[in-house]
């Protein structure tokens, strides 16, 4: 953690919906006036699209029928950990894009599934911040989570997290229902190993819960929107959350446990601005002040 560069992590694994959490924040700091440097997860995966491939294959002749994105071997993980350091440190770092959809290689003028050159984060930035599967990673010689000042997890409910994956593999890479059946199985220790592990960590957890059937995610015909959904949000520390302020602002809320509250699903942008605005604000006032 860091006074003076603090970061914010956001984690949640491929389909959890971070992205779509990386927009609210991206409106609070342009409301707030707050410089951010914006490092992608995907960022550090270890291989391209088709390298990747590849190795899977490799690795599945040699009896690994699991290597993936969510472990450390795919990942350039002790590279991560030293931006973090390198930002708490000293506000400076590199990174680098991946290209994800055709809507990217149009803008970087590079094939889908491949990176961009390594390259120097803007300077001056008030605050780092970090979307993707690896921000809260504890174990195996490394530490990310300690450089993070602010960490937040995207964890929707299994099922539905399959059920976004699905639709958006098919609908922006191309992908067949039972590629991204594939992913998933082979995937799954990895995801036991590394992802679940950093909402332990997280200071705030946003858990989306379908109130509509989703019992087979392979057949799901649509993703079950935010109005047929509630939000379980998880405190780590509940010490100084106005719990009866948030009760009051988000409509038909409530207190689940101690620590927990509960909102429909299209209150989660307004509880989000709620919630992390202050939050941030601290970071950005401890900065200011250490400076």
């Amino acid at each position: 953690m860091s006074v003076r560069h603090p970061i914010i992590s956001v984690t949640g694994s491929s389909g959890s919906g971070t992205t779509s959490v990386r927009d609210t924040f991206e409106q609070i700091f342009r409301r707030e006036h707050i410089a951010a440097a914006f490092v992608e997860g995907d960022a550090f995966h270890r291989f391209d699209r088709d390298a990747m491939r590849r190795h899977a294959e490799q690795e599945a002749a040699q009896g690994n029928h699991h290597f993936s994105h969510f472990g450390h071997d795919g990942n350039l993980l002790e590279e991560l950990e030293q931006l973090f350091r390198s930002y708490s440190e000293t506000g400076k770092g590199r990174t680098r894009h991946y290209v994800h959809d055709l809507m990217a290689a149009q803008r970087f003028g590079l094939p889908m599934g491949s990176f961009t050159g390594w390259e120097d984060l803007p300077e001056p930035t008030d605050i780092m911040f970090y979307e993707g599967l690896h921000g809260a990673v504890v174990g195996e010689g490394l530490n990310i989570a300690q450089y993070a000042d602010l960490k937040i997890g995207v964890v929707p409910v299994i099922n539905l997290e399959w059920i976004q994956k699905i639709h958006r593999d098919r609908k922006d890479r191309g992908y067949t229902t039972d590629d991204v059946m594939h992913t998933i199985l082979r995937r799954m220790p990895d995801y036991v190993k590394y992802i679940c592990p950093q909402f332990t960590t997280t200071d705030v957890n946003f858990q989306r819960i379908p109130t509509v059937d989703t019992s087979n995610p392979f057949i799901a015909r649509t993703i079950p929107t935010a109005e047929e959904s509630m939000v379980v949000i998880r405190f780590r520390d509940p010490h100084g959350i106005d719990f009866p302020y948030l009760l009051s602002m988000i409509s038909w809320s409530f207190m689940s446990r101690a620590n927990s509250i509960v909102i429909p699903g299209g209150k989660l942008d307004l509880a989000m601005q709620l919630i992390l605005t202050p939050m941030i604000l601290n970071l950005i006032d401890k900065k200011r002040r250490a400076a």
